[in-house]
């Protein structure tokens, strides 16, 4: 999702209108900031309560992110140009698509999923601006949301930050599908410039109990500086 939204680079993408773009034209400029770019970057997941480490590489080149975890290894790619994105997972040797019901397991026993990769939801129909914000950082933000055309999934609603100034998501919120509350929050905490792009440096990931609206985990995700062209 965001989630895998939030990992990747942000071209600073000028915007000419006036008044306010459509949310499809500014869900279109999110998959440009991402599909668009070729980079190479190391990071580091961390579980808050336990200190746990889950160190990974992440590359984006010809229109495919791709995470790679060690110890197991594991590969995941998401390829960006087919709508809605697709996801692979390569282990023990064996490539392999993501079927639906494996998309909302835990990644590497964190509180992101699978599904918070495929930035599946960019593609969702009929996508709405509901509001304007002004975040951390003093980031300007469109409000879009969007709802989940799909019986399967755990979302059934997801609402995007998306930054201004750059077209990348600045926050996310994702609920659930039975009762509508908040599940996940992902929130871009602090970016780094690299050359004339601005990329991730960190961002939290939380995920909340879908009846009590309790905190039950969080996910720290944070990126060294990327390394620029880098091929898959």
């Amino acid at each position: 999702m965001i989630a895998t939204l939030a990992s990747v680079g942000l071209p600073n993408l000028a915007l000419s209108k006036e008044s306010d773009p459509s949310a499809d034209e500014i869900l279109r400029l999110v998959r440009m900031s991402y599909a668009m770019q070729d980079y190479k970057l190391s990071g580091n997941l961390r579980d808050d309560e336990s200190g746990r480490t889950q160190p990974f590489e992440l590359t984006m080149a010809a229109q495919v992110i791709r995470f790679r975890f060690s110890d197991p290894a594991e590969i995941v790619n998401v390829d960006l140009s087919s709508e809605p994105p697709t996801l692979t997972q390569i282990k023990s040797g064996s490539k392999s698509k993501m079927p639906p019901s494996a998309l909302s397991e835990p990644l590497r026993g964190m509180s992101m999923s699978y599904e918070d990769l495929s930035l599946g939801f960019l593609d969702w129909p009929n996508p709405k601006l509901v509001g304007h914000d002004t975040i951390k950082l003093g980031a300007k933000c469109w409000v879009i949301q969007v709802n989940n055309p799909a019986p399967t999934g755990a979302y059934g609603t997801v609402k995007i930050w998306v930054h201004q100034a750059s077209g990348g998501m600045a926050k996310m919120e994702a609920y659930d599908r039975t009762s509508g509350k908040l599940v996940k929050e992902f929130l871009v905490r602090g970016v780094q410039k690299a050359g004339d792009v601005t990329v991730l440096e960190e961002m939290r990931i939380k995920t909340f109990d879908a009846i009590s609206g309790e905190k039950q985990a969080l996910t720290i995700m944070t990126m060294d500086k990327p390394e620029k062209k880098q091929s898959l």
